[in-house]
C-alpha cells in the first residue's frame, strides 16, 4: 500500500522543493537553495505558515522589492551557470505583476527562476478581494495571467491534487537547459491551506539527471563538409559555452585549427582575455579586433549563442559574400537561426565531435598574422581610452557640434572632468583578479564588453538579453550568494539605480557584501546618446528640473547625493571626482565588512562607441529636423547591406 502524508498544499510544496536535486557530470547536489519572501495576505498564511513550520534545508531570504529578490534569484542561478535556484514567493496583485518583469529577464536570458505568486480565491467566494484585477468577460483571469507571454512554464494549482503535475513540470522545465527560463506555479490564497493526502514517493529525494545531448552523425557529416571549404571561419562564443562549462574545449578547438573566437555578453569570461584567439566582444558594443574579422569571415560558428541583434549588428556584421552559418546550440530553435546549418547537441560534447571529425580531415584555417595585428591596434585604442579625457575624446560626429556647452555645464554641476572609460581603466588596474563585475543596462555594458578583461573565468557577470534597467544591485546580491568568498561590484548608471536599488538592503541584512561603483552622469546618458546620434536634440533623457519659463524639462540639472542616500541605508559610502579619490574609495571598500557605494560623478558622452558596427533603430521617416532625415536615410542604406533572415 502507498504511503500517504496528509499536508497542506503549502506544506507538501515546501517539501518537495527542499528534496530537489540535480546530478551533472557525475556530481550531485541539491537544486532549490531557498526562497526569496516577500508575504503579503496572498501567500503569509500559505506558504508563510508551511516555511514557519518546517523549511527543511532551504534558506529563506527577506526581499524589499519582488522584482528586485527574482534578479537576484535570476543572477544566483546564472552565476551557478543554471545549475542551482532560488524560488521567490509574492502576494497576489502588485506583489506579483512586480515579478513580471523579473520573469521576462530569465526568460530571455534562459535562465531558471521558480516564481510562487499568490492566486485569488479559486473558490470564488469573497470576490473580489483586495488586490483582485476582475475581468467580467472571463473570471479565470487574475493578475497572475500576465506571466504567461514571459514563463516558458505557466500553471495555477486549482485544487490541492494538481499540485503534483505542476510541480513535476516544473522542474521538467527548470532543469532543462533547451527549455529553460522562469516557470510560474500560480497558487490560489485558500488552496494553499487545503489539505491532501500527498504520495510519499511525490515528496521524497528526487534527481534530475542532466545528460549531454551529442551531435547526430549525419549533422556532424555535413558540417563538416562546409567547414573543409572555408577559409576564415570565426567562433562565437555565446553563454551557452559558459553554462556547459565548454571553456577548455572551445580553446582546444580553436587552437587546433587556428581559428578565432569573439564573445557574446553571456559568452564573455568563458575563456580568459588574454588567450591568443580571444578577439573580445562581437557586434553593436563590440571591439574593432572582433568586428574587423567578421566582416571577413567566410563561416560563422555560433557556440551557445541565439544571434540577438547586439551579436550579429542588426544582421549587417557579416559583410564577406560567401559567408555561411553553423549554430551548434542545445536549443533547436536557436541552432535554426540566420539560415545556419543547425548542430542541436551539447556545446561541450559538440565541440568535441566536431574536433575530432576536423582532425581526420587535417583540417586548418588560412589565417597568418590577421589576428594578432587586430589585437594589437584593439589594445592600443584600449590603453587610450583607459587615459581618455574630455579634451581628447573622440565623439561621434553627429553630435560633437553639440556638447562643448553640454560638457562645460556638467563639469562645472558635478565638480568633475571624469571620463567614464578612464574610471574603467581605473577599476580594471585595481579590482582583483577574481572580482566579479554585474552589469545589465545603460552604456555601461557597451563598454565592459569592450574594455573588461577578465583574468580568470566566470568572473563577468552581464544580464544583457533583456538589458533590464534596476538588474545590477539586485543581481550582485545575487552573484554575491552564489560567490560569497569573491567580491563583487555592480557597475550601475544613475538612471539605473534609481529604479531599482532596493536589494541594497537585503545585502546588509544578509551581511552580503556587495559593493555598488555608481556612474553618475545626471540622465539616462545611454539613450540620450541614442537620440542625439540619430538626429535628435536632448530631449527627456537627462535630469534636469522644469523650467518655469519653458514649461519644459530644460532647466537646470537635477543634481543627486547617491552617496548620501546608500548611507542611510547602513552603507558604507564614497564620493568621487578624482582618479586619486576613486583609488582611495576602492582601497577602503575593499576593507569594509559591509557593502558599499562608490558615488562617481563622470562626463556625458565619454563612453566609447561603435566599431565598425550598426544597430537598427526605428526611425522618423518624416520630420522637420534636417539631421533626422538624414539619419532615416542613412537607415535605409545599412538596411540594404543587411541580412533578411
Amino acid at each position: 500500500m502507498t504511503t500517504k502524508i496528509r499536508l497542506t498544499v503549502a506544506q507538501a510544496l515546501i517539501k518537495f522543493l527542499d528534496n530537489q536535486y540535480l546530478e551533472i557530470d557525475g556530481q550531485e547536489h541539491k537544486f532549490v537553495e531557498g526562497i526569496f519572501t516577500i508575504f503579503g495576505h496572498g501567500n503569509v498564511v500559505g506558504l508563510g505558515q508551511a516555511l514557519e513550520e518546517d523549511c527543511g534545508d532551504l534558506i529563506v531570504r527577506q526581499g524589499r522589492n519582488e522584482q528586485g529578490m527574482a534578479h537576484a534569484a535570476t543572477a544566483f542561478a546564472k552565476q551557478n551557470l543554471r545549475q542551482k535556484i532560488y524560488a521567490c514567493t509574492s502576494s497576489i496583485g502588485p506583489g506579483a505583476a512586480n515579478m513580471v518583469t523579473a520573469a521576462g529577464t530569465a526568460t530571455a536570458n534562459r535562465i531558471p527562476l521558480l516564481l510562487l505568486p499568490g492566486d485569488t480565491f479559486a473558490c470564488r467566494q469573497p470576490d473580489p478581494v483586495l488586490q483582485q484585477v476582475e475581468h467580467p468577460y472571463n473570471l479565470n483571469l487574475t493578475t497572475n495571467d500576465a506571466f504567461k507571454a514571459v514563463s516558458k512554464y505557466w500553471d495555477r494549482v486549482s485544487r490541492p491534487e494538481q499540485l503534483m503535475t505542476a510541480a513535476i513540470n516544473a522542474m521538467r522545465v527548470l532543469t532543462n537547459p533547451a527549455k529553460t527560463g522562469a516557470v510560474t506555479i500560480a497558487l490560489p490564497q485558500d488552496v494553499q491551506g487545503e489539505a491532501y493526502d500527498y504520495p510519499a514517493e511525490f515528496l521524497a529525494k528526487r534527481v534530475h539527471h542532466f545528460r549531454r545531448t551529442p551531435l547526430s552523425e549525419d549533422s556532424l557529416s555535413r558540417v563538416v563538409k562546409l567547414i573543409t571549404q572555408k577559409k576564415k571561419p570565426l567562433l562565437i562564443c555565446g553563454g551557452g559555452s559558459k553554462y556547459s562549462g565548454a571553456g577548455t574545449e572551445l580553446k582546444n578547438f580553436a587552437e587546433t585549427f587556428n581559428i578565432p573566437f569573439a564573445e557574446t555578453q553571456a559568452g564573455k569570461s568563458t575563456v580568459v582575455f588574454d588567450h591568443p584567439l580571444n578577439l573580445g566582444g562581437i557586434g553593436v558594443t563590440g571591439n574593432s579586433a572582433a568586428n574587423k574579422i567578421a566582416s571577413q569571415a567566410d563561416l560563422i560558428i555560433g557556440i551557445g549563442t541565439r544571434f540577438m541583434d547586439f551579436t550579429t549588428a542588426s544582421k549587417r556584421l557579416f559583410q564577406n559574400p560567401d559567408v555561411d552559418f553553423v549554430a551548434l546550440n542545445i536549443c533547436d530553435f536557436d541552432a535554426y537561426k540566420l539560415d545556419a546549418v543547425p548542430l542541436v547537441a551539447d556545446a561541450k560534447l559538440g565541440l568535441i565531435s566536431l574536433l575530432n571529425a576536423l582532425k581526420s580531415v587535417n583540417y586548418k584555417s588560412t589565417y597568418t598574422d590577421e589576428i594578432e595585428k587586430v589585437k594589437a591596434e584593439w589594445k592600443q585604442e584600449v590603453e587610450r581610452l583607459f587615459k581618455l579625457e574630455p579634451a581628447t575624446a573622440n565623439f561621434e560626429p553627429e553630435i560633437a557640434g553639440q556638447l562643448d556647452k553640454q560638457l562645460a555645464e556638467y563639469s562645472s554641476k558635478m565638480d568633475s572632468n571624469l571620463t567614464q572609460t578612464a574610471v574603467l581603466g581605473k577599476l580594471a588596474e585595481i579590482l582583483a583578479d577574481d572580482a566579479i563585475v554585474v552589469g545589465s543596462s545603460g552604456s555601461l555594458p557597451g563598454d565592459l564588453q569592450r574594455l573588461w578583461r577578465p583574468k580568470l573565468e566566470n568572473t563577468y557577470h552581464m544580464e544583457y538579453g533583456y538589458s533590464c534597467m534596476g538588474y545590477e544591485i539586485s543581481g550582485a546580491l545575487g552573484v554575491k550568494l552564489a560567490a560569497p568568498d569573491q567580491e563583487v561590484y555592480a557597475l550601475v548608471g544613475d538612471g539605473s539605480y534609481l529604479m531599482l536599488h532596493s536589494e541594497l538592503i537585503t545585502s546588509l541584512q544578509e551581511r552580503a557584501k556587495i559593493n555598488i561603483i555608481l556612474f553618475d552622469n545626471i540622465g539616462f546618458g545611454c539613450i540620450n546618446n541614442l537620440q542625439m546620434s540619430n538626429g535628435m536634440g536632448s530631449f527627456g533623457t537627462e535630469f534636469r528640473y522644469r523650467n518655469s519659463r519653458t514649461g519644459k524639462l530644460d532647466g537646470e540639472l537635477l543634481k543627486i547625493d547617491f552617496a548620501a542616500s546608500a548611507a542611510a541605508y547602513g552603507a558604507k559610502t564614497f564620493k568621487v571626482h578624482t582618479l586619486t579619490d576613486l583609488e582611495s574609495a576602492l582601497a577602503a571598500a575593499k576593507q569594509s565588512s559591509i557593502s558599499t557605494l562608490i558615488d562617481i560623478k563622470v562626463l556625458p558622452k565619454t563612453m566609447t562607441h561603435g566599431y565598425q558596427s550598426w544597430w537598427r533603430v526605428g526611425l522618423a521617416e518624416v520630420a522637420t529636423k534636417a539631421d533626422i532625415k538624414t539619419a532615416s536615410t542613412k537607415l535605409k542604406t545599412e538596411l540594404e547591406r543587411a541580412r533578411q533572415y
